[in-house]
């Protein structure tokens, strides 16, 4: 989608709130999530702005969607995005801007829909977030050429990229059943371990629980089993990206993991953002591919072309911050750790949906896919706790003498993506938070 009248700078909402400087949500985003008006209620469908919600569900009741089509309509009468998912980007370009239309104070005056649509509206205090859609598969890639390196360096100092890794988008599936929404409490895992030095592994709460910064993909429209997406039409499939948290038990993944890769020590918990940032709405953050260094092979055809290139990339920033137990006594902010960029990502969004689909593997509205930890060229952009503490020999060091060299339980992380340029608003992608919990105890 080009960039169009609802990516414009100068515009203003009748929302007071979405203008205030630096605010993740004014009109020139809109990002679609679910939520819940009370326990009891059932979810709905809303669009973000400012710190409002616009109640998509009572906007249809109430006839406000009079003029659309009847697939849209029952798609904001639904619990979950996976509807509107299914429509397309032209579908969801059109719903955009007319609700951007709605929002928009005209020449700084009220808009003349404010009178119908200002009662549609809830503040976001007032609800309980969801999980956006009804995910039904879930898959996670490792997207990061400096995240890969660095892990590999730890455990294959000799060759810490595996000879595939630069040909092929390399992933695993993972778990949609324990996909939580940001704000969700995290449980510390309990697994089989072997400490190092001794002979025969034992079951013991996880002692080396770690985040991981990356960024969730939610697909549109799918694609028929046996049938594959053309890199070409790839973002055709996207709805939108979140904030995602990959928890990983680390000690429980090293014991794990040979031969087939990650179970247990990552399914027990994946954090999302509750807020879906279109496509559509990141258009003025477009960016180039990631720039292979030389000697690097050139993607295989099925995950080549010039689009791509020129601008498969999101500039999209990143940043994990960490709050302990004692910094929430002394009642200080969450300290910023680390910050990175999706323009890091040696495989694009689109090269991943290719891919995923190239043998055949039917995609559906609602899947989520993650991009693998966000790990940038300097320390200060590695996306885990493994990279920053290289394995816990090098403790990370936080305000008010506190060490971490992997999580404790009282620990909350906070992970904030936004989008800045010149001649474009400031948009964000909101918080995606997770605390951790003590484990159950061991059986």
């Amino acid at each position: 989608m080009p960039v169009n009248e609802t990516h414009d700078p100068r515009l203003r909402s009748w929302v007071q709130s979405a203008n205030t400087p630096g605010c993740d949500f004014p009109i020139q985003n809109l990002p679609f999530g679910a939520f819940r008006r009370s326990p009891s209620a059932p979810g709905r469908v809303g669009v973000a702005i400012g710190d409002e919600i616009l109640d998509l569900n009572l906007a249809a009741e109430r006839g406000v969607f009079a003029d659309a089509p009847t697939l849209v309509r029952n798609a904001c009468r639904a619990s979950s995005l996976n509807e509107l998912m299914r429509l397309g980007p032209e579908v969801w370009a059109r719903l955009r801007s007319t609700i951007s239309g709605w929002l928009r104070a005209d020449a700084g005056d009220p808009s003349v829909h404010q009178h119908a649509v200002e009662p549609l509206l809830v503040s976001q205090s007032a609800v309980a977030m969801l999980l956006p859609a009804d995910i039904g598969d879930y898959t996670d890639f490792y997207a990061s050429l400096f995240h890969a390196t660095n892990v590999g360096s730890m455990f294959r100092p000799d060759e810490p990229l595996l000879p595939n890794y630069k040909h092929v988008p390399i992933g695993y599936h993972g778990r949609s059943s324990s996909v939580v929404p940001s704000g969700t409490p995290v449980r510390r895992p309990v697994g089989q371990v072997k400490p190092d030095g001794a002979s025969e592994p034992l079951v013991s709460a996880s002692r080396r629980l770690d985040y991981e910064l990356e960024v969730g993909v939610f697909i549109g429209p799918g694609n028929d089993l046996g049938d594959a997406i053309p890199i070409e039409r790839a973002e055709q499939h996207v709805f939108g990206v979140c904030l995602l948290n990959d928890w990983s038990a680390r000690d429980i993944q090293m014991w794990e993991y040979q031969p087939l890769g990650p179970f247990l020590a990552k399914s027990f918990a994946t954090s999302i953002s509750p807020w879906v940032v279109t496509l559509d709405a990141l258009e003025p953050f477009r960016a180039p591919a990631f720039r292979r260094p030389d000697g690097d092979p050139a993607p295989l055809p099925y995950l080549d072309a010039e689009p791509v290139r020129v601008r498969g990339g999101i500039d999209l920033r990143l940043e994990v911050a960490l709050s302990t137990a004692r910094m929430r006594e002394m009642h200080e902010a969450p300290h910023v750790v680390s910050r990175s960029s999706l323009r890091h990502l040696y495989w694009t969004i689109g090269q991943m949906v290719a891919h995923h689909t190239s043998n055949g593997c039917n995609l559906r509205p609602g899947d989520l896919l993650g991009t693998g930890t966000v790990s940038g060229p300097t320390r200060e952009s590695r996306g885990c706790l493994l990279e920053l503490t290289w394995r816990g020999s090098e403790p990370l060091e936080l305000p008010g003498g506190e060490t971490r060299r992997f999580l404790e339980d009282g620990d909350e992380v906070v992970f904030r993506g936004y989008c800045e340029r010149d001649g474009a608003t400031r948009i964000g992608l909101g918080e995606c938070r997770g605390r951790i919990v003590p484990a159950r105890e061991a059986a």
